[in-house]
C-alpha cells in the first residue's frame, strides 16, 4: 500500500503536471468566486453590459460585490471596461479574447454540472444565481 502512494502524487505531477501552482490551479483562479462564471455566461450571451443590466440580471448581488467581481475580472484580462466621457457616464464591460477563449471551458463546466448534479451529496445546495446560468 505505501508503494501505491508514494507513486500516487508522483505520477499525477510527472504525467499531468498538476501540483500547487499548475496551470490548471492557474486556470480555475481564473474564474473562482461566486459571481464570476455567471458573469461571464452573461456575457458570452449579450457580449457588451453595463453595470446595471449586470444588477437586473443578478439581483442577489451586491454592488460592491459586483464591482469588487468586475475589477478582479478586468484586473485578470478577462473582460475590458469601457468608459464614455459622457453625461451621464456610460460604462461597457465585454469579454476580452483571454475571456471569450473561456467560452467551451465555461460551457463544459455546465455541460458537466447539469449531468452530475444527481451524484452531488445529499443536502448540497446551488445558489440561485447558479440555477439561474446553469
Amino acid at each position: 500500500m505505501d508503494t501505491v502512494r508514494k507513486s500516487g502524487p508522483k505520477l499525477v505531477k510527472d504525467v499531468y503536471g498538476c501540483h500547487p501552482g499548475c496551470a490548471v490551479e492557474a486556470a480555475l483562479s481564473l474564474i473562482d468566486g461566486k459571481w464570476k462564471g455567471v458573469i461571464l455566461f452573461l456575457l458570452m450571451e449579450k457580449e457588451v453590459m453595463r453595470f446595471n443590466e449586470f444588477q437586473k440580471a443578478l439581483p442577489d448581488i451586491t454592488q460592491r460585490i459586483l464591482t469588487a467581481q468586475l475589477r478582479s475580472m478586468e484586473a485578470d484580462g478577462l473582460i475590458v471596461r469601457t468608459v464614455y466621457p459622457v453625461v451621464p457616464p456610460k460604462v461597457e464591460y465585454q469579454l476580452t479574447d483571454l475571456g471569450v477563449s473561456l467560452e467551451p471551458v465555461v460551457k463544459a463546466l455546465a455541460r458537466w454540472g447539469n449531468e452530475n448534479k444527481t451524484l452531488w451529496p445529499k443536502g448540497f445546495k446551488r445558489d440561485s444565481h447558479l440555477q439561474q446560468a446553469g
